[in-house]
């Protein structure tokens, strides 16, 4: 990596891996302007993915999201869960489509996680020991096991662009002493999911079709609340050379600022030529404000959860402003959700139709809703990105 006029330039790609990324620009908050190569195709950075849990961001149409944001350039890179797709239709049935790339019809990038998290929200399902997670689904209640290696072989079966080790994601509160003990063993299951990827990596079937360019891995920095556990963490991670890394277990219930505080923390202690992920976050204000700090990805269900539930974002005087559509004040309302936004439904229909699609209970509130929501959220990251390049 060079330094040349105030801005970070990795050259080339990752030693041993299909990723490449470049820093343009890096702003004087830490923000950074990049570029991410993955097999399927190149990510402009700071971005926000949409979450695709079953191979599906829900009630929205693959080709829409190629086509929603600004611009119509649509949504880069896309998120499916692994814990999920293991369950339902089963990793091994998307292997034998091709992947799930060619499963869902989606030719851009991909990123699953390891399923650590889903285990982790099964609390009354699980038994944790060091060599794994004991789970029954939550579909049928029948009995699993997830180790290092098994989700690695999920992941690598999926054949998403970008894979993350298997972690433990500790509960909000938790004593110093039970959050340092998680994190132990997460790194322990950190070093072995790198181990099974390396050894396997070559032999999965997408090798040979994406030119000899494999899956990728990321690490993922855990130590709850406590900065100096993250701080240990992310140099362990560090430690064992990943070409990113995810910053994880946080917006679990804590307040903002603490959150805000652990990324700030964390990132103090992340390489400035890989890529930074910080997981599960949150609403357009708050990726605004991360990506400012130097955050490079984030991904979260908001915009279709809240979408689903008759919550859409605006902008109001240069603030965003959550609008519960539902509300009597919309029935007579000629105009859009958001009179700025250029996307789809903004330039089609009024509040007062999608408040009536909502009370009404139509499947297409939850489309439009949606849509629009995404389109909000991809606009906001691309409009983060512009002030990026230029400096503000």
């Amino acid at each position: 990596m060079r330094l040349l006029g105030g801005c970070f330039y990795n050259l080339g790609m990752s030693v041993g891996t299909s990723l490449g990324f470049d820093v343009a620009r890096v702003a004087e908050g830490g923000g950074r302007r990049g570029r991410l190569e993955l097999p399927h195709g190149v990510v402009e950075t700071p971005v926000f993915m949409p979450v695709g849990t079953v191979a599906s961001v829900k009630a929205v149409e693959q080709g829409v999201l190629e086509e929603i944001g600004a611009g119509g350039a649509g949504a880069q890179i896309i998120l499916a869960n692994t814990y999920h797709l293991y369950l339902r239709p089963g990793h091994e049935l998307v292997r034998r489509m091709g992947g799930v790339h060619r499963f869902m019809s989606w030719e851009r990038p991909m990123l699953t996680d390891s399923g650590g998290f889903q285990v982790f929200s099964l609390s009354k399902l699980r038994k944790i020991t060091p060599e794994g997670v004991e789970f029954r689904s939550h579909l049928d209640g029948s009995k699993h096991f997830f180790s290092p290696e098994h989700s690695m072989d999920v992941q690598m079966a999926l054949g998403a662009d970008v894979m993350m080790v298997f972690d433990e994601c500790v509960e909000t509160p938790a004593t110093w002493e039970r959050t340092r003990e998680s994190m132990g063993l997460t790194h322990a299951w950190a070093q072995r999911s790198k181990d099974h990827f390396e050894l396997h990596k070559e032999s999965v079937p997408w090798f040979e079709t994406l030119g000899g360019r494999t899956q990728s891995l990321f690490g993922i920095v855990q130590g709850g609340m406590y900065a100096d556990l993250r701080k240990e963490s992310a140099e362990r991670l560090v430690a064992m050379d990943f070409p990113g890394y995810a910053i994880g277990g946080l917006a679990v219930g804590e307040p903002r600022e603490v959150t805000r505080e652990m990324i700030a923390r964390t990132l103090e202690h992340l390489p400035q030529d890989k890529p930074r992920y910080v997981m599960g976050v949150g609403y357009p204000d708050e990726i605004v404000e991360y990506a400012k700090m130097g955050v490079d990805m984030m991904d979260c269900v908001l915009p279709t959860r809240a979408g689903r539930h008759g919550l859409v974002f605006a902008r109001e005087d240069g603030k965003v402003v959550r609008m519960n559509i539902k509300r009597k004040e919309y029935a007579e309302d000629q105009g859009p959700i958001d009179a700025a936004c250029g996307c789809m439904v903004c330039r089609r229909y009024s509040r007062a139709y999608l408040r009536h699609l909502f009370v009404a209970g139509e499947a297409l509130s939850a489309t439009l809703n949606s849509v629009h929501n995404l389109a909000f959220y991809l606009d906001t990251m691309s409009r983060v990105r512009g002030e990026l390049a230029v400096g503000v």
